[in-house]
């Protein structure tokens, strides 16, 4: 025997509308997984905004103090680890979709929705903070390639990228001159140099969920699309509803009464539909 969730709307004159969703129980359960998902994915962006302010202090200071690599450590291992929970709750989500994909129901209709625009969500917040990174990595990149060029040695874009990749700081340092001034360009280079290190090594641990994400968004974008569609739809609806309203104040006056009674009914079966769709942003994102 299933459960059933139903959700009715009542007015004076309006006929009352019911919608059965099977096993209620079991949808309680997923929309408070869906709140707790959602809830992960705020506190990632909150954490994001603190890690930019934190590059911001690396980046305006010679070399960062310890405190500051220390939070900024503990704030990308948290925003890892909310990041990879998150990721494993939608990931079984969807196989738990995949396996019911033949069921046609509300609820389904409802899970498939929410399932895509937390998705879309997740990586909206998720490419952020890529974006945050890769601009740290480039803006430390050019205070290094900055010192380099006051210690009299020049380098491209491109051998940068090479030093970079080596690993190895010695290779900032090889021929710089034995002064004042250069030590204090060698201590930033350095700093600038093991920033990138650590910086690249949290880009490599979330490589791979960024790519799991990013292709299950795209596989969903015709769910979110249509989503879209049918939000835009209803707005227009709600407009048109309004003018008609508007019209009846002007004309019908006499009938008064009846006109509000049919435009509000109009309306507000309108912004109920719209009140049962969510909008999604469509991310377009891409890893290499």
């Amino acid at each position: 025997k299933k459960d059933k969730m139903n959700f009715t709307c009542d007015t004076d004159d309006a006929e009352e509308v019911e919608i059965a969703v099977d096993n209620a129980a079991f949808m309680d359960d997923f929309f408070a997984q869906i709140e707790e998902i959602r809830t992960s994915i705020d506190k990632i962006d909150e954490n994001v905004t603190e890690v930019k302010k934190l590059y911001s202090v690396i980046l305006s200071a010679p070399t960062s103090d310890q405190k500051t690599q220390d939070d900024l450590e503990a704030i990308t291992n948290n925003i890892k680890k909310m990041a990879n929970n998150a990721r494993n709750k939608l990931k079984s989500i969807e196989q738990n979709l995949e396996a019911n994909e033949e069921r046609v129901s509300a609820d389904m209709r409802i899970r498939k929705s929410q399932h895509a625009v937390l998705s879309r969500k997740f990586v909206e917040v998720m490419t952020k903070y890529n974006e945050a990174q890769v601009d740290f990595r480039e803006r430390s990149k050019g205070r290094i390639q900055r010192q380099l060029e006051i210690t009299g040695k020049a380098t491209t874009d491109e051998e940068l990228e090479e030093m970079l990749e080596s690993g190895n700081a010695a290779v900032f340092t090889a021929g710089i001159v034995d002064s004042s001034i250069s030590k204090q360009a060698l201590s930033e280079i350095e700093a600038r140099h093991k920033d990138i290190v650590r910086l690249e090594s949290s880009i490599r641990e979330l490589h791979d969920m960024f790519v799991d994400i990013a292709m299950l968004v795209e596989n969903q974008g015709e769910i979110v699309d249509n989503i879209e569609a049918q939000v835009s739809k209803a707005v227009d609806h709600i407009a048109v509803a309004k003018a008609e309203t508007k019209k009846a104040i002007r004309y019908q006056s006499k009938s008064r009464k009846v006109c509000y009674s049919f435009f509000y009914e109009t309306l507000l079966s309108t912004v109920f539909s719209a009140d049962r769709r969510i909008v999604a942003r469509t991310v377009y994102a891409r890893y290499a």
